[in-house]
């Protein structure tokens, strides 16, 4: 009876090894478990003992997989089906045109059923989908022999597939000087917001819409609206690092306490993103506007933030704004400089 029961579970030990996805190195190391996926770089094998762990693609000798896996090469070919390779060359045992064979260093990417349906679901996420949100906020008070209040909120947030991004902002200041007498009481009000539509017409160029609008009460800016588009290039396009340039034409409706003027202008720009270690982002964004109706005459804006996290949901953000324009009002400063600082809470819905 003992001899029956440590077959049957030698026999079971036998069965899972076998049925189990192998991976071995080019150093003699062996790894049993489930393929996840691989990008032509790395591979991801989940184990039992270790959970994932990630191994580098060159360094892999061979694998031979239980499952089917999806294989996409550099030249756009897929194959579905076991994988077995050896000699630096893959075979994938496909049910329609039976033994493919390919080089590893063809290998595009490699996913197992699970992540191929979770990858083609990310191509096509609902409206609602695979959204990145961050909330910053800040407040000030004081009392006795200053009495002042600020106030500031911003909202940023874009949804991000594989050839499309869509972006959305908001920010406000307001701040007062609630001494007796103080003039003016209101020291600052401003309200922003804006969204931008970008859409990958290949793997450098990319054609945008963009809306924005901008209200400042100490400018006597009643509502400026942008509404424009264009084309973009991207010029560096990393993990860590990201160089966008922009051009294009924009209408512009400006409404002034005491004016208003609409006018036809070019868009002219380029947006940075940088990664400063594993918890620091930068942002910068510089943008000029000159007006087609107006020699001479233009605006500009220039945008720098950064945000550190403190945990996965927590971090601190430091954000500087600067607006100018050449002809505002008579009377009013052609600058308008925005600085906040606070806390940052950021969110991802999938």
């Amino acid at each position: 009876m003992r001899r029956l029961v440590f077959r049957a579970v030698l026999l079971s030990a036998f069965a899972s090894y076998a049925l189990a996805d192998q991976v071995s190195l080019k150093n003699g190391d062996h790894f049993s478990g489930t393929i996840l996926k691989s990008d032509g770089k790395t591979l991801v094998l989940h184990t039992d003992y270790a959970g994932d762990i990630t191994l580098k693609w060159d360094a892999v000798q061979g694998i031979q997989s239980g499952q089917e896996l999806h294989v996409e090469l550099q030249d756009g070919k897929i194959a579905v089906g076991p994988v077995t390779s050896s000699d630096a060359k893959l075979q994938i045992a496909t049910k329609a045109s039976g033994t493919v064979e390919a080089p590893t260093a063809a290998v595009k990417s490699l996913r197992n059923d699970a992540e191929q349906a979770a990858y083609e679901e990310s191509l096509h996420p609902g409206l609602l989908h695979a959204w990145n949100v961050g909330i910053n906020t800040g407040f000030a008070l004081t009392g006795g022999n200053s009495q002042a209040k600020n106030f500031s909120l911003a909202f940023n947030g874009f949804r991000q597939t594989s050839n499309d991004k869509l972006g959305l902002y908001s920010n406000a200041v307001y701040a007062t000087n609630d001494a007796p007498g103080a003039i003016p009481s209101t020291t600052a009000n401003t309200i922003g917001g804006g969204l931008r539509y970008d859409h990958d017409l290949s793997k450098r160029i990319f054609g945008f819409a963009a809306a924005d609008f901008f209200s400042d009460a100490l400018q006597s800016l009643n509502l400026r609206s942008v509404f424009g588009g264009g084309a973009g290039y991207h010029a560096i396009k990393k993990d860590t690092t990201t160089l966008d340039l922009l051009g294009g034409l924009n209408y512009t409706r400006e409404s002034y306490t005491t004016l208003s003027r609409n006018l036809i202008a070019l868009t002219l720009g380029e947006e940075l993103m940088h990664k400063l270690g594993k918890t620091t982002v930068l942002n910068e964004r510089l943008a000029f506007f000159p007006d087609l109706n107006s020699d001479g005459d233009f605006r500009g804006t220039f945008d720098f933030a950064t945000v550190t996290k403190i945990n996965k949901w927590l971090g601190w953000q430091n954000s500087y704004s600067d607006v100018y324009v050449t002809n505002p009002p008579v009377g009013k400063k052609q600058n308008d400089i925005i600085f906040t600082t606070g806390l940052n809470i950021s969110f991802t819905h999938k």
